[in-house]
């Protein structure tokens, strides 16, 4: 893909799913790739994966939601690579749980991992990207940051929150007359593992759960979400719709406006298994 070749990238995330996707079609386009996750094994296999290519790589554990390693972590890919071009904000967890059911902890876990793990990205890597002259700044958050669905309540807010952070940073740097894109990412179902690794409040059937995602869901592979993410980021674009179950939901979201959510209130009761 053209635009790419070049530039460095860092892509949180990298061990699998998306975020490793994201990191070998950059290789593939000829970018340099600092890529990082808390999964080392998974890690691994991705920079065994970019290395095959012939890209340069730089690779390292990293836990988002430690702020002051995240900051030497961007410190330290300016310093190996001379200039970082991009920061692909990727790392994400799930949960499933009613407010009344979730404890404290578990939704604060999914606001540390999914909205600080952002933030602390994108603070961490700005002044670099400034510096670069040509900066962009990507993150992900999800459909679920369009719409709201019951038993997600956590994650719904977290990932409206990084869509909000998203948009306003990016008419910021407008304002400012700052050389950096922003994009905010939206995906759908995608074939990943976040939904077998999900945690969920008691009382709820998180395999089941996961089953029927994979099963009547999932619809879009990691590599097609890639490179409609590059696609995005290579125009400059705002935001990206990844997948058509985004794109149709996000369409009957604006159409019914609220009464959306007592559709969804049903279907949910009707489809979301739970334990006995």
């Amino acid at each position: 893909m053209d635009g790419f070749s070049g530039k460095v990238a860092a892509v949180t995330g990298a061990g699998s799913g998306i975020g490793r996707a994201v990191a070998i079609e950059l290789a593939r386009s000829g970018a340099k790739v600092a890529i990082s996750d808390v999964d080392a094994e998974g890690l691994a296999e991705t920079e065994r994966q970019v290395r095959a290519l012939g890209a340069e790589v730089h690779s390292a554990r990293l836990n988002v939601v430690e702020r002051e390693s995240f900051l030497l972590y961007a410190d330290a890919i300016k310093d190996h690579f001379g200039t970082v071009n991009q920061i692909y904000n990727n790392a994400g967890v799930a949960y499933s749980g009613d407010v009344g059911a979730s404890p404290f902890k578990d939704i604060e876990r999914i606001f540390d991992v999914n909205l600080w793990g952002v933030v602390n990205g994108t603070k961490a890597f700005l002044p670099h990207l400034i510096a670069s002259g040509d900066g962009h700044v990507i993150n992900v958050s999800s459909l679920f940051g369009l719409m709201s669905m019951p038993g997600q309540s956590a994650y719904n807010a977290a990932k409206f929150a990084v869509r909000g952070f998203t948009e306003s940073l990016r008419q910021e740097m407008i304002i400012g007359k700052k050389p950096i894109a922003v994009t905010c990412v939206h995906p759908g179902g995608v074939k990943t593992a976040i939904a077998r690794n999900a945690t969920a409040a008691e009382g709820i059937d998180v395999q089941a759960a996961a089953a029927t995602f994979e099963k009547y869901l999932a619809n879009t592979s990691p590599k097609t979400a890639a490179r409609i993410v590059l696609t995005a980021v290579r125009k400059k674009k705002p935001r990206v719709l990844v997948g058509p179950d985004a794109k149709a939901l996000d369409v009957l979201v604006r159409v019914m406006g609220t009464r959306y959510q007592d559709l969804f209130s049903v279907f949910t009761a009707l489809s979301v298994p739970k334990s006995h």
